[in-house]
């Protein structure tokens, strides 16, 4: 009979010792969740940049024989490998932040929910990997990979601002009241980031960087596209203008505000950076901070969207 209820009594002590509240432990682990997910889209760059996409030339093996990259593979082995070893990473802070939630599963079910998702994308992010190395990096899958990521930095914001209780259900932050057009003018500015990125990985997928020098491209006119990709950032820009503007005028304070300036700033970045990469033969390493600038602005213009979404309307 003790040893039928031992099981229980474990899982009952563990359970015991979990957090009952949202704690600066799980909102460090929301952080920490948001900071790997940028951090994969730069590594991620770092590996197409370096000409390190087939630096393990199969998948899930590194090579036929090794699960690890050899001292034979060089440099290019290093990236691709260590590119592949920071999803076990994001892999344990999302199970940490599940098993931190575990008392708040029913109560704080949308963090639960996104901490869940967040977990459940990393098999997925990794099929997909293997699919562009098994592809020989078709540039579509290639893209696919980057959106999918682009996709998580923005739950993994959701997950901090439902961590930190500025929005949600669970909200306890007290926001500003905000003009009506503010938040439909901020999500269509998140939609139109959302294009934007999307635009850019046909650019990419034209452009030089392929990832490997037998990598095909996608047979699109590069230049034309880039054109295209602008069109989004002017729309995205007149939005942040106009949320600066509704900010000065109603002297709005608090996190709002704080997300308009971040988000301006961000766009003003991307597109100095855009800008000066297409008039200087777009060299790796601004394509590598414009990467870096994309995840960014995800992370910002969702974070804005969120925000005026659960703002009190005037």
């Amino acid at each position: 009979m003790s040893t039928v209820s031992r099981p229980p009594r474990i899982v009952s002590r563990i359970t015991s010792r979990l957090p009952v509240t949202v704690d600066k432990t799980v909102k460090r682990l929301a952080v920490s969740s948001l900071i790997g997910q940028i951090v994969l889209v730069v590594t991620g760059g770092a590996v197409r940049l370096t000409s390190s996409g087939l630096g393990c030339p199969t998948w899930p093996r590194c090579t036929d024989t090794s699960l690890v990259n050899t001292p034979e593979m060089g440099i290019h082995g290093i990236i691709e490998f260590g590119n592949r070893l920071l999803t076990f990473a994001l892999a344990a802070v999302a199970v940490m932040m599940l098993v931190y939630l575990w008392n708040l599963r029913k109560e704080r079910r949308d963090l639960f929910l996104l901490a869940l998702g967040l977990l459940a994308s990393i098999p997925a992010q990794a099929i997909i990997g293997g699919i562009t190395v098994l592809s020989g990096l078709n540039p579509w899958v290639v893209g696919l990979h980057f959106l999918v990521s682009m996709a998580l930095v923005v739950f993994a914001t959701l997950l901090v601002n439902r961590a930190y209780g500025r929005t949600g259900k669970a909200q306890t932050a007290t926001l500003p009241a905000l003009p009506g057009a503010a938040r439909p003018v901020m999500s269509a500015v998140a939609l139109f980031s959302a294009l934007a990125v999307c635009l850019g990985v046909v650019v990419t997928g034209a452009g030089p960087h392929a990832g490997d020098a037998d990598a095909p491209r996608n047979g699109l006119d590069w230049d034309l596209f880039s054109h295209i990709h602008a069109a989004p950032a002017y729309l995205i820009t007149a939005g942040a203008l106009f949320g600066l503007f509704l900010v000065l005028r109603d002297r709005i304070a608090g996190p709002f505000r704080t997300a308009v300036l971040l988000l301006l700033a961000v766009t003003v970045l991307q597109g100095v950076i855009g800008f000066t990469q297409y008039y200087n033969g777009i060299p790796a390493l601004l394509v590598a901070v414009h990467m870096l600038g994309a995840a960014l602005l995800m992370s910002a213009a969702s974070n804005t969207a969120d925000l005026a979404r659960y703002s009190p309307v005037r």
